[in-house]
């Protein structure tokens, strides 16, 4: 099974890109795990929240296939320990399916379409992050998911 992570912007800080991307190679030691990137609607202050989130909601669904298993970071999901989270992605990976998606919606959420097509919602956290900052936080926590179910070192009870 493939994971992928469905980010609606690009990350533009410098030191973010460098450590997604540590990441990222890190990562695929254990498995195929892809980064896509949704590009921001241009002209978006011309429009409604509500146009956003329909704009990239279209824009994220065109990279979502039926079989795949699609989970949203949100505010209103549940949350894991580190070590709970690497269950949780365990247990799909031994469902089985095609591909495990994960995605980093825009500043205003989420469209009706795209919470219509998850099967899971997760939060990082009661606080706020930049969207930025979640992808990297959010690699680190699947990189953490591998060791720990490798029993490698990395992650310290």
């Amino acid at each position: 099974m493939k994971v992928k992570l469905i980010c609606v912007g690009k990350t533009v800080s410098k030191f973010l890109i460098e450590g997604e991307n540590d990441y990222l190679k890190r990562l695929n030691h254990y498995n195929s795990v892809e980064k896509i990137e949704i590009p921001e609607i241009k002209n978006a202050k011309n429009l409604s929240k509500d146009q956003i989130k329909k704009t990239e909601g279209e824009l994220i669904i065109k990279h979502i296939q039926p079989s795949d298993f699609v989970v949203l970071l949100d505010e209103n999901g549940t949350s894991f320990s580190s070590v709970k989270f690497a269950h949780y992605m365990q247990k799909k990976f031994n469902s089985g399916g095609k591909n495990l998606i994960f995605i980093v919606g825009g500043a205003y959420g989420f469209s009706d379409e795209v919470y219509a097509l998850a099967n899971d919602k997760i939060s990082l956290s009661k606080m706020t992050f930049s969207h930025q900052m979640v992808r990297l936080f959010f690699l680190e926590q699947i990189y953490r998911a591998f060791t720990i179910l490798k029993g490698e070192p990395y992650h310290h009870q």
